[in-house]
């Protein structure tokens, strides 16, 4: 199944953002094996030397590592993973406050709005607090 992507940045890089979401969602844990190029290259319906350059800027950041003659894993290096979610957050953090004061609003505003927002959207039973504070 191919995926749609953007026209706005090279495929590549859409796919290693991608790869970055699920290991901080922890859709792949820390030393799990990769799928195969061949395979990440069918599922994302892209040629297998983006799937090596994927890799290779994966491997390039550090989250994933290289085991000769068994293929691709999440790095075991926590500390690395942690970093990667600090990293992605505090991206989101200013893509999100930047859009918010372009539209006019003040940073009062935002933190009410998104403390309101919060309350709003917790899970009514059962659901955790998320680590909100």
């Amino acid at each position: 199944m191919a995926d749609n992507f953007s026209n706005t940045q090279p495929i590549y890089l859409q796919i290693v953002q991608r790869i970055c979401r699920q290991l901080i969602a922890q859709e792949y844990k820390p030393g799990e094996k990769l799928p195969s190029v061949r395979d990440m290259a069918v599922q994302y319906g892209v040629n297998p030397n983006t799937v090596q350059r994927v890799n290779m800027e994966l491997e390039r950041i550090g989250v994933i590592e290289s085991k000769r003659g068994q293929g691709m894993f999440v790095t075991s290096d926590t500390g690395q993973l942690m970093e990667l979610r600090e990293r992605i957050k505090e991206e989101q953090l200013e893509r999100f406050a930047a859009e918010m004061r372009d539209l006019g609003y003040a940073d009062v505003e935002i933190v009410e709005h998104v403390g309101s927002y919060l309350k709003r959207s917790r899970p009514s039973a059962g659901g955790s607090e998320g680590g909100v504070q």
